[in-house]
């Protein structure tokens, strides 16, 4: 049995007001062609497909087109609601699209049914947990103590019921201890949704979702697959990837990657503003990107940001690495103030803000601009 593992596709996401759709098309599409070249028998999608749990309809035909393909395809698909996700939403139509092979999870309602398949060795059974927080679980499971989120995942998978003779796999989207995070995922604070590996001890495989750094987890077979693109300026030294999970006979599950290649890159660079705009640099480079540009000149540059996105279409950040961003001090009120002159107070001031004194082109700036002001 082949299975894809996918998951946290964030499809509608923006990262600092660029819109991803349409590298998020380009992936999906790349991800059909992987499936296709292995000749997969199903794809676990763990969560988080949208952004948003109301996405835009945009976002919504993005994946309506890749379950469409799926099926054409007769790739069985198996998809758990993640913490982005509304799972009303997601489990709508579940019970008319499981005709055509898209399992979609209900809501949580303290039932995980599994769905069977077979091949040579046998029966594999896939379990869909949605994400849980220990309120739904006391709700459904009133006598049982579910204070966090160890206790709540910890009951619901109890609950499930499974034959230790078949090989289960279970698709879930939670924060297992000891993965490693991104910037771009929700965290809660002291890790209060920390789960513990040893709860999916009766799984052969486990397809997870929520940490977008491909990693396994206390064994090779408890595995986060990663986000298929970079949502944050941490991840750009990271390779994208999807996971290839084939079961043979029970206790014999072999994991791989299959590389993804992005539309655009996310990634950052570094220098003085005349190193990155030298025709030399950036001829060497794909200028299409999405970049954070670091700027290591000690004055800023008037409209730098803008400046540089003739060269850099898809700049999203702009920032400064020098002597005034490396020893920030605090400015306190200056004292004897009356006794000074406003050229001495905003020379104080911008030496206190920016860690330098003024230049002669800067003083000779300021003493015109006071004039000016105090003529009017």
């Amino acid at each position: 049995m082949k299975l894809i593992h996918i998951s946290d596709l964030h499809i509608g996401k923006r990262v600092n007001e660029f819109s991803l759709l349409e590298d998020q098309r380009y992936i999906l599409g790349q991800i059909l062609a992987i499936i296709e070249r292995e000749k997969a028998n199903g794809v676990l999608v763990a969560g988080d497909i949208y952004d948003k749990p109301v996405p835009p309809a945009e976002a919504v035909q993005v994946f309506d087109a890749f379950l469409t393909r799926l099926a054409e395809l007769k790739v069985l698909v198996f998809v758990v609601s993640g913490n982005h996700d509304s799972a009303e939403r997601m489990a709508f139509g579940s019970r008319l699209m499981c005709g055509r092979g898209v399992y979609l999870s209900p809501v949580y309602d303290g039932k995980v049914a599994g769905i069977p398949l077979q091949d040579a060795y046998g029966e594999v059974v896939v379990y869909l947990l949605p994400f849980v927080k220990p309120a739904m679980v006391r709700h459904v499971f009133a006598d049982e103590t579910a204070e966090s989120y160890q206790d709540a995942v910890r009951i619901a998978v109890e609950h499930i019921r499974t034959d230790p003779a078949k090989r289960n796999v279970l698709v879930a989207h939670q924060f297992v201890t000891g993965a490693l995070r991104c910037e771009s995922e929700e965290i809660l604070v002291g890790g209060l949704d920390n789960v513990e590996v040893s709860v999916f001890d009766r799984f052969d495989y486990v397809a997870l979702g929520h940490i977008h750094s491909p990693q396994h987890v206390g064994r090779e077979t408890v595995r986060y697959c990663g986000t298929p693109l970079k949502y944050s300026f941490s991840e750009a030294g990271q390779k994208k990837s999807v996971t290839v999970v084939e079961l043979k006979a029970k206790g014999r599950t072999t994991v791989r990657t299959v590389p993804l290649q992005p539309l655009r890159d996310m990634r950052r660079i570094r220098g003085t503003y005349l190193e990155l705009t030298a025709l030399s640099f950036y001829q060497d480079t794909n200028t299409e990107d999405y970049i954070q540009a670091v700027l290591t000149d000690e004055e800023d540059v008037s409209d730098g940001l803008k400046k540089l996105r003739v060269i850099y279409p898809n700049l999203m950040k702009l920032e400064y690495d020098n002597r005034r961003t490396k020893d920030s001090r605090e400015i306190s009120g200056a004292c004897e103030v009356e006794q000074k002159s406003e050229m001495e107070l905003f020379e104080e001031f911008y030496e206190l803000q920016n860690n330098q004194p003024f230049s002669e082109g800067q003083r000779e700036f300021v003493k015109r601009l006071i004039q000016e002001i105090q003529e009017r």
